[in-house]
């Protein structure tokens, strides 16, 4: 056998690492499309985030407009500072608060306007007949309060039943917007 020729050795050595470049481009280029497509993904996920938190302080606006409402309405109402609304003549939950003219024809707005909400908060006061307790004065007061967009509503309501001098308060809320 014969000794390999100082050209062929270096040629083979050559051959080698440009194989061995040609597999580092297309690896670098794998790995960058990896990481763009990872930041892409948490890039949506910041702005859902930022979208749900937008939202959430929008609710919380409406609900303390509302909640607040409520309670000043409540109060003027237990305390005789507004005129108690003629009581109706049958029995049975009042539903004014569901229809829509009804319930901005009874609207009182207790404060002039709420920070960072598109509106005053309202309240609709309704005489309430109860069956079973004929001797007892009752009302059921609605509040909508709104956050920072009209679409921003929270409904809450308060039962009162005023018995001589005492009074009692069932609240609820309100899960989706009447009208």
């Amino acid at each position: 056998m014969s000794a390999p020729k100082p050209f062929a050795v270096a040629h083979r050595g050559w051959l080698a690492q440009k194989r061995r470049c040609g597999i580092a481009l297309p690896a670098v280029l794998l790995i960058v499309a990896m990481m763009l497509v990872t930041s892409s993904a948490w890039f949506e996920s910041a702005l859902f985030d930022a979208r749900n938190a937008g939202a959430m302080a929008d609710h919380l606006q409406s609900f303390h407009a509302a909640d607040s409402a409520l309670r000043l309405c409540a109060r003027a109402v237990i305390g005789g500072a507004i005129a108690a609304p003629p009581m109706p003549d049958a029995p049975g939950e009042p539903s004014a608060w569901l229809q829509q003219r009804e319930f901005d024809a009874r609207a009182i707005v207790p404060v002039d306007r709420w920070p960072g909400s598109v509106r005053p908060p309202q309240c609709a006061i309704e005489g309430w007949l109860l069956d079973e307790r004929p001797g007892v004065r009752a009302f059921v007061v609605t509040a909508r309060g709104f956050g920072a967009s009209q679409d921003a509503q929270s409904w809450l309501q308060l039962q009162l039943v005023l018995d001589g001098d005492d009074v009692e308060t069932h609240w609820r809320r309100i899960a989706a917007r009447p009208f």
